[in-house]
């Protein structure tokens, strides 16, 4: 008898949390959803969202795990907002519960509940949820010493990172693997001291851990970073000691870096010639240099680039297209913008609230109000939650 009243109590328990899950997630639905469909829910609402105890119960809603890269995404974004919105007892609250269940108290869960709370800049909430997994029953790993890294290099706390890559391998009878050395040489170049990571370099050598493309990439980037132009070289030279090929993989940190340095011309110049040598170039070459070139105000230069692109059959991104449109916008070139814009419609991605106003205000600058109104009733239709913000903007076109 206490077995099935058990059963009833479990399947009463059920029902209560998929009616809890399904009016959070899915108001008025009847089928249950699946995890995907969960996840997909939460990051919607996410989104859009603002009320910290709100986005903690779509969180529970959609009981996210790490194990899916959507989850973990859901995971960031809402953890993102509630940072911004300082409810740090909120992010606390939420991981601890998470730590108590059965599914998550794995290593796995531990590692991205440390990431989490570095993103929030909870650090030491960070390093205390390291030291306690033994009490929580979870093995500690070098992938649990590579979270808490990550996690220092997220939240900035450099000097901090330093103190725990020196201290705590020791403590904690752990060898630094790849993962941990490229993570403490990215915290050298984001913290202007792109130098020290050759010492870092010298000690991968000495306990036989090969650097990667990755390490390298990492490297390049600081010293562009520091407009140190002739270590760029020294590392390049450096890659062939270690038979490492560049690749469009490096080539391209190197044109993203000179873009960022607003020096794009550089950049395309780099680009023609590793297209003269016959180095294919991917999507993200393009990208970076119409990015370049939008930011500095060259927009034919990126409009011819992105043109080329399309005709050598590269497929620009969604990210591609709302650069442009944005920066097109801000040039005040409407029709081009216009476009893009269509172009991307057409593939289901819409720029945000912010470049699409700016893009209808211009069409009413150009006297293409009809057109301006038919994106705003566009908008309305597809992102219901901006209804009020897009009748605010209707309100002031011209009658």
């Amino acid at each position: 008898m206490s077995s099935f009243l058990a059963r009833i109590r479990s399947a009463s328990l059920h029902r209560r949390r998929f009616s809890s899950a399904s009016s959070i997630l899915s108001p008025g639905s009847t089928a249950p959803l699946t995890s995907y469909q969960k996840t997909r829910a939460a990051l919607s609402l996410l989104k859009s969202e603002s009320n910290p105890e709100k986005i903690i119960d779509i969180c529970r809603a959609a009981s996210l795990t790490p194990d899916s890269h959507l989850d973990r995404v859901a995971f960031s974004v809402a953890v993102s907002k509630l940072s911004d919105s300082k409810y740090y007892t909120g992010i606390r609250s939420y991981l601890e519960d998470l730590k108590s269940r059965p599914d998550l108290r794995n290593e796995r869960f531990a590692a991205h509940a440390i990431v989490l709370y570095g993103q929030a800049g909870l650090l030491p909430d960070a390093i205390q949820t390291f030291k306690d997994l033994d009490r929580l029953g979870i093995p500690r790993t070098i992938k649990s010493l590579n979270a808490l890294l990550f996690a220092c290099l997220v939240s900035k706390e450099h000097q901090e990172l330093k103190r725990i890559y020196l201290e705590f391998p020791k403590t904690y009878d752990f060898q630094p693997d790849l993962d941990t050395y490229n993570t403490v040489i990215k915290s050298f170049c984001e913290s202007g001291s792109s130098s020290s990571a050759y010492s870092i370099l010298a000690e991968m050598e000495r306990k036989q851990v090969k650097a990667d493309k990755g390490t390298f990439g990492i490297l390049i980037a600081g010293f562009y970073k520091e407009e140190k132009f002739d270590e760029v070289g020294n590392v390049m030279n450096m890659m062939k000691k270690y038979d490492i090929h560049p690749g469009i993989s490096i080539y391209n940190v190197r044109i993203q870096s000179l873009c960022k340095l607003k020096r794009s011309a550089e950049a395309k110049a780099l680009f023609d010639g590793l297209v003269s040598r016959g180095v294919k170039p991917n999507v993200a070459s393009f990208t970076h240099l119409i990015h370049g070139f939008s930011k500095e105000g060259k927009l034919e230069d990126a409009k011819k680039l992105f043109r080329n692109m399309v005709v050598r059959g590269y497929k620009p991104d969604s990210d591609c297209y709302f650069t442009l449109v944005y920066y097109l916008c801000k040039g005040e070139d409407f029709e081009s913008a216009l476009e893009i814009y269509k172009e991307s419609a057409e593939k289901n991605w819409i720029p945000n609230f912010g470049t699409m106003k700016l893009l209808v205000s211009g069409l009413v600058k150009l006297s293409k109000v009809d057109e301006a109104r038919s994106i705003i009733g566009l908008m309305k239709e597809k992102f219901p939650k901006n209804v009020g913000l897009w009748e605010e903007v209707e309100a002031g076109l011209p009658q």
